[in-house]
């Protein structure tokens, strides 16, 4: 009987196409993930270098999601509701600016027509500090800043535009 040798198996063209697959779906993911990005800075700590502009009020305005709702605050004092003898505050104690709807979800059409409101008192004001609690769920955060950003219905509108994240 007569053996028959064969050659080793040539895996080069393989890996090459397997190389390309794997480059394109990289450069594929991270072009589609652009698509998906909130503008969203970071807290600035450090000293600023520029004069302070006098001639307008500054806003501070500040949004914190908590197990209660919304506290809306302006220049360090919760705007809204507020019951007798309860002193303003930028904390979560006390009636909440916005509160839960009936079912216990949040009431992001409020918090929209309040920014609408704000936004209208102070049209050249573009930054909005958000807070949330630890057991917000992600999903409502993102839902906060979507009612903030841009108002909602077919006429979009921007509100507050520049968005920073902050501890609680």
């Amino acid at each position: 009987m007569e053996q028959v040798e064969f050659g080793e198996l040539n895996i080069v063209p393989y890996l090459d196409i397997l190389m390309n697959l794997i480059i394109f779906m990289l450069l594929s993911m991270t072009g589609l993930a652009l698509f998906g990005i909130l503008n969203v800075n970071a807290p600035n700590y450090g000293a600023s270098v520029t004069a302070p502009d006098t001639s307008a009020p500054k806003l501070l305005l500040s949004v914190l999601i908590s197990e209660k709702g919304f506290f809306v605050a302006g220049t360090g004092a919760v705007l809204g509701q507020q019951t007798d003898g309860q002193a303003p505050s930028s904390s979560t104690e006390g009636v909440p600016t916005i509160p839960r709807k009936s079912d216990g979800s949040l009431d992001f059409g409020a918090l929209n027509a309040k920014m609408i409101e704000i936004k209208a008192a102070f049209p050249n004001e573009s930054k909005v500090i958000i807070g949330a609690e630890g057991n917000i769920p992600y999903e409502s955060l993102i839902q906060t800043m979507d009612a903030i950003r841009e108002t909602f219905g077919k006429d979009r509108r921007l509100l507050f535009s520049d968005v920073t994240l902050a501890a609680m």
